[in-house]
Formats: C-alpha cells, structure tokens, sequence
C-alpha cells in the first residue's frame, strides 16, 4: 500500500510539471518577458520545465521525497543548465494533449502491427523482401517536432531514416518491404499521417508562432503546402 501511494505521488508531481510546461507554452503569444530572462514566455517555459526535470529525476534517484531532496536536485539542474547548456531548440506552436494521446495510441498499433509483419517476412518460406532507400518530403516547420517524427518513423519495425535535407526538409528513409505497389501505397499513406499528425498536434497554421532563433524559411514551407493542396501530389 505504502509503495502504491508513493508511485502515485511520483505520477502527480510529474502531472504538475507537465501541466506548468503546457500552461507556459500556452500564453507565449501574450506576455513581454525580459531579454535577461530569455525574451520569450516558451523560452522560459522550457528553462523551467527542464530544472523541474532534472529536479524530478534527482528525487527519484534518491527514493525520498524531502525538502532537502528537492533543494538540493534544483541547484544541480541550475548548475546543469548553466555549465553544460544544450543548444538553443526554438520552441513554436502549441501542445495539443488530445491530438499528442492520440498520436501516441497510433504509435503502439503500428508498432505492434509492423512488429509482426516483419517478424513474419523472416520466417515465411519465401524470398527477402524487396527493400529500398526512399525521399519524401515533409511540411513540419520546427526542427523540434520534426526529430519527433523522425523517431516516430524510427520506433516502427520495417522504416528507419538514414539522412536528413534539413533546409529542404526531405527525409531519406529505408524502407523494409517495398515489393509491390501496394506497399509503395501503405508507406505513402502512413508518411503522409505522421506528417498530418504531428502538424496538428504540435503546430497548426492558426497557433503557429515563429521562434526568433528559427532558422527555417518559412515562406519556403509555406510554399510547399500550397502546391501540395493545388496538384494533390508531392512537389519534385
């Protein structure tokens, strides 16, 4: 009883950093912060999501929860933060929780779906399967959401990107099966919904709210959609 009741305060305390992180993120677009705190809201939504991370791990890697405990993990993420800062990831859009719940229950299907269709492909008495390296384009403009659609491309069995245009935002991805135009079909099809999903989950057109520290040419990106919509096929 008494190892269930401390689980579920664990689960609560990170329950509340998240929803700080969210809460953060959410009123980007409507306050002024100070250039010496970071000049954007979501950049310090993100310091602060990152010491209360470190703050959480440093308690768990204790065992007690105590006010020394905490105290103590909170000036060694201050320490982390300010002697081995990571580099800048610009943090734009919105978290959508329903949209990222969903994104993730898909994750589990195809993972188990792929899982068995390739542990099938190596034990049915037939030949290899046809693979091959494939370029698709995508529309994700954040360099952060797109490294999460790549490992979600990486976590399903069969797919694994192999190289990345960052400024053309064309993936290069080796694909398990590719023998038939059915499964030419399938792999455009799944692309197309994490690309659709993540879009959606992370940074819809109407919440999108460019990062002064983006690198990317949005007009370019921008582009591309519009000619996807207007010929229904993928730009060349």
């Amino acid at each position: 009883m008494r190892a269930a009741v401390t689980n579920a305060w664990r689960l609560a305390l990170l329950g509340v950093f998240w929803g700080f992180g969210t809460i953060f993120v959410w009123i980007a677009g409507h306050v002024t912060v100070p250039g010496w705190l970071g000049g954007d809201v979501r950049e310090v939504g993100v310091r602060l999501w990152t010491a209360s991370w470190l703050t959480f791990v440093w308690v768990l890697l204790w065992g007690t929860i105590s006010w020394a405990n905490v105290i103590a993990g909170l000036a060694v993420a201050l320490g982390i933060m300010t002697l081995l800062p990571l580099p800048r990831v610009p943090i734009e859009g919105r978290l959508h929780p329903v949209s990222i719940t969903l994104l993730v229950l898909r994750l589990i299907v195809d993972f188990c779906l792929s899982s068995m269709q390739v542990a099938w492909a190596a034990i049915r008495p037939a030949r290899p399967p046809l693979g091959a390296v494939v370029r698709r384009r995508v529309a994700i403009k954040s360099d952060m959401v797109l490294t999460l659609a790549i490992n979600y491309i990486n976590l399903v069995p069969g797919t694994i990107v192999v190289e990345i245009d960052h400024r053309r935002r064309l993936l290069y991805i080796h694909v398990f099966d590719l023998s038939s135009p059915k499964k030419v079909a399938q792999f455009d099809k799944q692309i197309a919904f994490v690309e659709r999903a993540f879009i959606h989950a992370f940074e819809r057109d109407s919440e999108w709210h460019p990062s002064p520290y983006h690198g990317i040419d949005d007009e370019y990106h921008n582009r591309v959609l519009a000619q996807r919509d207007a010929d229904g096929r993928e730009p060349r």
